[in-house]
């Protein structure tokens, strides 16, 4: 679905991506872990158009993106769940909902109840709160709404950026149920995530990205079992604080 090839952005003179090449297949949930300043973030925004590509490639469904504007490609069916909330906090959680399917409402009006109804069936607290400001819910009720505004405009492939960040340990079990849901959906799934331990426990596959390149990938289930995983991201401990308690490892009790 997703096949990046050799990619190069940055910002201003600040070259941050160095050559990155990963590919997303239809109905994958694939991870991409790294610290701080990797770069992670920057590609989430070369692929959405919000970051100039300044070399290599972006295909998409076999589409050309590295030339489209950021509203054209959420038009091809690839959304983006930004690190943080960013709600529009003195608007109610139906209109931040409505805003994410902009794009379809003067052609689609009747598909975009029908989505709207399928978000509020999998975040039942938004349907709870629909008439509330965003402003005034939780952070894992802002995350949800967050998620539930990239769903409104219909996407093949979602991208979320930090999901659980700052949040509290069970909304972040939570939150990682719900993205693991998506998939029956038929949403495919590309996550960064800094809480590698979770993220590899739900992925496919990862890619581990270091200062701008992709410098290991594989299986999740082999990246959590390397060592140089594990030391790097997992923290040295990691065998011993309860691996089976990560969301999806349920089956493995």
């Amino acid at each position: 679905m997703l096949r990046i090839r050799n990619l190069q952005a940055g910002y201003g003179k600040l070259r941050v991506l160095r050559g990155v090449s990963l590919h997303v297949k239809e109905g994958e949930i694939v991870t991409l872990i790294g610290a701080n300043g990797a770069g992670k973030t920057t590609l989430l925004h070369a692929i959405t158009g919000l970051v100039a590509a300044r070399g290599g490639e972006i295909q998409f469904g076999g589409t050309d993106l590295t030339r489209l504007a950021a509203y054209r490609i959420v038009g091809q069916g690839c959304a983006l769940v930004p690190e943080g909330r960013q709600m529009f906090a003195v608007m109610t959680v139906d209109e931040n909902l409505r805003l994410g399917a902009y794009s379809r409402q003067s052609r689609d009006s009747a598909g975009v109840e029908a989505t709207l109804a399928q978000v509020y069936r999998l975040f039942p607290v938004l349907r709870e709160r629909r008439k509330q400001y965003a402003g005034t819910l939780s952070g894992g009720e802002q995350r949800m709404v967050a998620i539930g505004r990239a769903l409104m405009a219909n996407p093949r492939l979602i991208m979320l950026d930090e999901p659980s960040m700052g949040l509290a340990p069970l909304v972040v079990k939570e939150i990682f149920r719900t993205i693991t849901g998506l998939r029956a959906t038929g949403v495919t799934i590309l996550l960064v995530e800094q809480n590698a331990k979770a993220a590899l426990s739900i992925a496919d596959r990862g890619y581990v990205m270091e200062t701008g390149t992709i410098f290991m990938e594989g299986a999740a289930r082999d990246l959590l079992n390397n060592n140089d995983v594990q030391r790097a991201y997992l923290g040295k401990d990691y065998k011993s604080i309860g691996e089976r308690n990560l969301p999806g490892n349920e089956t493995q009790r």
